[in-house]
């Protein structure tokens, strides 16, 4: 799964990196995303944007709003075919903007936290899916969900899964909402090439959402085995 992700890059580089031609949010850097909060999210509805929504995907169909802490990842081999997800893969594919996330590594008794990130150090797009749910009251929601796959071969020491990250050269397809082609999609939800992706231990202090600053992205010191006088 994906449940815990770092978002450094300001929003008017983001704009630029990703061709966006209007920009709708101005949320700050964060170093430590959880669930719950608002994500920096490109889509194209008349032309590429980039927008805030919350994450946590509430069906359009849902009667509790609760539903969305449960709806953080969808998987890439049922998302197709589950009715929470079904409609938004076919229509409201997104972009969800990183520039690295966490997974926690089981070592023996314990969970290490490890942050994971392309070795180019540039921020890239998780696939994600998302949805407009209306309240009640009337209020309007826009919230979203991050699509996870098995591991690559980097990726399968650290965790059993992984977010689908969408090459740059196939963004246009996936944001594309008149591309009906099941298959093709599909075929995106892959594995991120292993040799273009980077890790390192960092500090249990991430492992609380309230704890957020730059320092939760270091690289912990090697252990100290010994030393000379």
């Amino acid at each position: 799964m994906c449940g815990r992700f770092v978002r450094k890059t300001p929003v008017p580089v983001i704009a630029g990196m990703f061709g966006v031609a209007r920009v709708a949010t101005d949320l700050a850097p964060s170093y430590n995303v959880a669930p719950g909060h608002y994500l920096v999210v490109v889509n194209d509805q008349d032309g590429r944007q980039l927008v805030q929504f919350r994450w946590g995907l509430i069906p359009s169909w849902a009667k509790d709003p609760s539903i969305g802490n449960r709806m953080i990842n969808a998987r890439a081999e049922t998302v197709a075919e589950k009715p929470a997800f079904r409609s938004a893969f076919r229509r409201r594919r997104c972009l969800i903007i990183a520039d690295g996330f966490y997974e926690w590594q089981q070592m023996g008794p314990r969970k290490r936290p490890v942050y994971v990130h392309l070795a180019s150090g540039r921020p890239f797009g998780f696939a994600g899916l998302y949805e407009t749910w209306i309240s009640p009251s009337g209020e309007r929601v826009g919230t979203c969900t991050i699509i996870t796959t098995g591991p690559n071969d980097f990726m399968r020491p650290i965790h059993h899964r992984m977010p689908v990250i969408v090459p740059r050269d196939q963004e246009a397809v996936w944001l594309d909402p008149d591309c009906g082609d099941e298959e093709r999609l599909l075929g995106l939800l892959q594995p991120y090439a292993e040799e273009a992706m980077e890790a390192h231990e960092v500090s249990t202090t991430v492992n609380s959402p309230a704890n957020d600053s730059p320092d939760l992205i270091e690289p912990m010191p090697p252990p100290v085995t010994g030393f000379r006088q």
